[in-house]
């Protein structure tokens, strides 16, 4: 469309004549008297200003005889008119040959609308060798090419395609295709100029395309049209014509979007004739494309008037609606500014007589309308306190600080869950279901839940509780909190107190502090909008304590069954009932809770996982999980029992199953990754075998092939070859295709020919499963990172098999004793191994004892008096500390003094007095699931731990012989029973 910088000065009648000499006889002396009309409309919009450095580009219509390209720069337009003549005589630029002579045109389709004659349009070229063929024949003085409107894609809507999706298309069109797509009558174009793909193209006859010369770039030969022959003096014609300018003026008043485009033309009104005004109509319209197209293509002036009268008129209407809305949106506005103003009135009036209330009323009505539901069960203290309070309020200025520290008071009083309770679940099957759904095992804690529902449903109502939850790392300690919320129906509300050193959170601040506000407690009870939640509170073994005071101490309020039902925070200051709340805390070492804090919680330890319960876990909880979430299908990957037992054993020792689940994540990254480069393979191949209908087919080159396949992976359209070459292609890459490919329907017998080659190929091809096993576990998670902790297949004289709880949950670990020098009186005992105090103390223990009994044994045999022993316990980068070392160590150093080697595949544990006592220890389940990894065959524990033993599930127990000893006699019996052990 003609482009006008700013608004121009009028030119003066000897400058338009320069432009077009004979022009101003063109049109009838009564078209020349309408028009004027027009100018001075538009000269009146401009007359304001004189404007500097002005540029206007027009050229000649579709009846001059020669290309006349005007770049017209006027310097302050004042009586100097001779200069501005001298400029503009200078700026025409005549070509040779002339346009008429290019029969042979390069085709430059337009996706938005038909370019008309005297207009100019940019447009963005997108293909490379099309560019570059403009740019040459720019630079062989002929810069034309015909441009001309693309077709609608059959069977769409042109008004819901948008113009990228279009522009994207016609891009990809080639040769005949991009012919076919072309309305036949375009418009000879003028290149402007080119900047980058940027071509701005200037109209100046009308082209018809006859055939193709080329196919890439597409060149068209051509017929020049002109407009049929017509009376000028019809009056038909002149009234269609004075009816077009007439509206045209209506339109200019209610609109200025065009006044930029008339106002070239009015400024040399010699050049409008019916045909060009028809043009001019058409070109700044807002109609569709078709409809401008249809403008174009008609030869015949006085129907092309008929059809630029209907779009104006048409623009006339919109303009009419346009105007209506903006004359709406205006009321609106104006009348909700005169209800504003009234408004601060009426408040002033009310002021005055004493009746304002500002925005106080408005909250005490928000406030009681939430009491409202629940006042029945709201404690009659509290009732009595919000009354207080708002009546306060009503008393209080709005700019006071004391009314904003009331209304957020309020706010926080109204909002909590007075009384109001949610169902609980009290089916014991299916609680029982819900829990063994998210979590495997943990039958301690889930037998405690079952008895809470139990109690509940035979009382009829529940009780809140306070149960602790004990364990190492990832052994589901916070998820089964969850669960347990969801089995008892109840809300979930989960904060953690580790690092907490301020009592405040816990109790709230006071309302004399700035920025004061209630804390966790009365928080949670509004965010979950009922009185009986599960509160999880994680980490209460790390609670901190800092100058604000003893957060564990401020806790035993809130944990004590007694005291939580008059909990009392700082800042609401009334008595809030936490009876009925069940709290489960989580801790990893009990031993860091403090013991009033402790005593009001009820302990439930989880151990940890067995082997037996990770590969359950991994295999029907971790496993499912994480392929969904890597979007993997089940047919796609296999990962083995041996892979998983190796993954567990080798990788994941610990007593939690939160780094397994690192690790199965990791396995089911890489698989994703593998999965991916295999079908980024295969991509290529998916392009060349798509067909779709033959309007929409698509020209490939084939240097574009690996493009077309990234845009039929991203949703692009379909394509159908072409060209023999093209086909040739398909059917040699269609045995790549791979099984996931969707055969598209045939359109003729080429097509079905290739859609039985694809359908052959999906045949033959299945799906490459991916597998884990052992052997190849450590190509996806590395080397392994425990070796057996087992050293000696059977231990050697001096060396024996302990048993240690640690964080991990368990594990074996060796007492080795050696025999520094011997001489007459030079017995003692050296320590290596990092080992903390109690365990120093446990080893002189040991050697004392040792001596006892070597006495009592063998009473001729001096060792211990006159030889110096060295006591180690590998690792030696491992601190390790205890008690429970203790007959190991005595039986480590009788296996050195006796010479003897001690029972196979033993192990032991058991803290020893200063008189062979054995007394209880800790950790039997994390012991004996470390001694069944390693193997082990026999175990000594202490007799007080029986019962724990007991306990135990039965496939730990499985296979194991168990002695239960009181004094160490009994662990020689067992230990040096066997003679043949004796050795050499």
């Amino acid at each position: 469309m003609l482009k006008l910088h700013t608004k121009l000065h009028a030119l003066t009648p000897a400058f338009a004549s320069n432009l077009r000499p004979g022009s101003a006889n063109s049109a009838s002396p009564l078209l020349r008297a309408a028009l004027s009309s027009l100018r001075g409309l538009t000269r009146r919009s401009s007359r304001s200003s004189d404007l500097v450095g002005h540029r206007a580009f027009f050229c000649s219509d579709s009846d001059s005889s020669g290309d006349v390209v005007v770049h017209v720069e006027a310097k302050a337009v004042d009586s100097e008119a001779e200069e501005v003549e001298t400029k503009s005589s200078s700026a025409i630029v005549s070509t040779n040959p002339r346009p008429e002579d290019y029969l042979t045109v390069l085709a430059l389709p337009l996706p938005h609308r038909p370019l008309f004659p005297g207009f100019y349009m940019p447009i963005y070229v997108k293909d490379p060798k099309l560019l570059a063929a403009l740019q040459e024949s720019r630079k062989r003085q002929a810069p034309y090419a015909g441009a001309f409107l693309v077709k609608d894609e059959p069977g769409t809507d042109p008004s819901l395609v948008s113009g990228s999706e279009s522009e994207k298309n016609i891009y990809d069109l080639k040769g005949k295709d991009l012919l076919n797509r072309l309305h036949e009558v375009g418009t000879l174009a003028q290149i402007s100029s080119i900047q980058g793909d940027q071509v701005v193209l200037i109209g100046h006859r009308r082209l018809q395309i006859t055939e193709m010369v080329s196919e890439d770039p597409l060149t068209v030969k051509v017929d020049h049209l002109k407009d049929k022959p017509y009376n000028k003096d019809d009056d038909v014609i002149k009234a269609t014509s004075f009816e077009v300018i007439s509206t045209l003026r209506d339109v200019l008043k209610t609109s200025s979007l065009w006044r930029d485009h008339v106002q070239t033309y009015t400024q040399h009104i010699g050049d409008f004739n019916f045909p060009r005004l028809a043009d001019f109509g058409a070109a700044i319209s807002g109609a569709n494309k078709l409809q401008c197209q249809q403008v174009l293509e008609e030869l015949d002036v006085y129907k092309r008037l008929k059809l630029t009268l209907e779009l104006v008129k048409k623009e006339m209407e919109i303009s009419k609606i346009q105007e209506s809305i903006t004359k709406a949106i205006e009321e609106k506005i104006s009348g909700e500014q005169r209800r504003y103003l009234l408004n601060e009135r009426l408040k002033a009036i009310k002021k005055e007589l004493g009746l304002e209330t500002d925005d106080k009323t408005e909250l005490s009505a928000k406030f009681r309308e939430r009491l409202e539901p629940n006042k029945d069960k709201i404690p009659p203290h509290v009732l009595q306190v919000i009354e207080e309070e708002l009546t306060k309020l009503q008393l209080l200025e709005a700019s006071s600080s004391e009314f904003n520290v009331t209304r957020n008071y309020l706010d926080w009083l109204t909002a909590l869950p007075w009384g109001n309770y949610s169902d609980e679940n009290f089916d014991v099957l299916r609680a029982q279901q819900i829990l063994d759904e998210d979590h495997y095992g943990l039958a301690d804690v889930k037998e405690r839940i079952l008895e809470f529902i139990a109690v509940g449903k035979l009382r009829g109502t529940s009780q809140g509780k306070i149960i602790c939850l004990s364990g190492p790392p990832g052994v589901g300690k916070t998820s089964i909190g969850r669960s347990i919320a969801r089995a008892l129906n109840r809300k979930f509300f989960r904060f953690s107190v580790g690092g907490l050193s301020d009592v405040a959170e816990i109790k709230g601040h006071r309302r004399t502090y700035i920025g004061a506000m209630p804390r966790k407690m009365v928080q949670c009870l509004k965010n979950v909008g009922t009185a009986n939640p599960l509160v999880l509170i994680d980490e209460v073994d790390k609670l901190g304590r800092g100058h604000a005071g003893d957060p564990a101490s401020a806790m035993l309020e809130l944990l004590d069954p007694e005291q939580n039902a008059n909990f009392l925070d700082h800042y609401l200051d009334v008595p809030i009932d936490l009876s009925k709340v069940l709290f489960v805390c989580t801790a990893n070492v009990v031993e860091m809770i403090p013991n009033p804090l402790l005593d009001r919680m009820e302990v439930i330890t989880i151990a940890g996982y067995i082997t037996d319960e990770k590969m359950h876990i991994a295999r029907d909880y971790l496993e499912k999980t994480t392929r969904e979430a890597c979007g993997i299908k089940p047919e796609e990957v296999e990962v083995t029992d041996a892979a998983l037992l190796a993954l567990i054993e080798n990788y994941c020792r610990e007593a939690g199953v939160r780094n397994l689940q690192k690790h199965i994540e990791k396995i089911y990254r890489k698989i994703a990754l593998q999965l991916v480069r295999q079908g980024a393979s295969n991509e290529p191949a998916i392009a060349e075998v798509q067909v779709v209908e033959p309007e929409e087919a698509l020209v490939e080159c084939a240097d574009d092939l690996s493009i077309k396949a990234v845009e039929s992976e991203t949703g692009a359209e379909p394509v159908e070859d072409s060209s023999h070459e093209q086909t040739t292609d398909t059917s040699i890459e269609a045995d790549t295709v791979p099984t996931d490919l969707p055969a598209d329907q045939p359109s003729d017998s080429k097509d079905a020919t290739d859609t039985k080659k694809i359908q052959e190929s999906e045949a033959t091809k299945t799906i490459e499963k991916v597998v884990v096993d052992s052997p190849n576990i450590a190509d996806f998670v590395g080397k392994p990172v425990f070796h057996a902790e087992r050293i000696y297949d059977r231990t050697p004289i001096g060396v024996v098999m302990g048993l240690a709880w640690t964080a991990m949950g368990g594990s074996t670990l060796y007492i080795e004793t050696s025999q520094v020098e011997q001489g007459e009186g030079k017995g003692a005992l050296q320590l290596t191994g990092q080992l903390g105090d109690v365990m120093k103390e446990s080893a002189q223990i040991a050697h004392i004892v040792a001596r006892a009994i070597l006495l009592e044994k063998e009473p001729d045999n001096p060792y211990f008096a006159n030889s110096k022993v060295h006591l180690h316990v590998p690792a030696g980068a491992t601190p390790k500390d205890g008690p429970s070392a203790g007959c190991t160590m005595i039986t480590s150093l009788l296996s050195l003094a006796t010479k003897k080697l001690v029972k196979k595949d033993l192990a032991m544990t058991g803290e020893v007095t200063l008189t062979g006592k054995i007394l209880p220890i800790g950790g039997v389940k994390e012991k004996t699931i470390a001694a069944r990894r390693s193997d082990v065959k026999t175990i000594i524990f202490p007799s007080a731990n029986k019962r724990d033993f007991d306990e135990l599930a039965e496939n730990v127990k499985e296979g194991l012989d168990v002695h239960f000893v009181d004094e160490y006699n009994q662990i020689f019996d067992v230990a040096f029973g066997d003679d043949q052990n004796t050795g050499k």
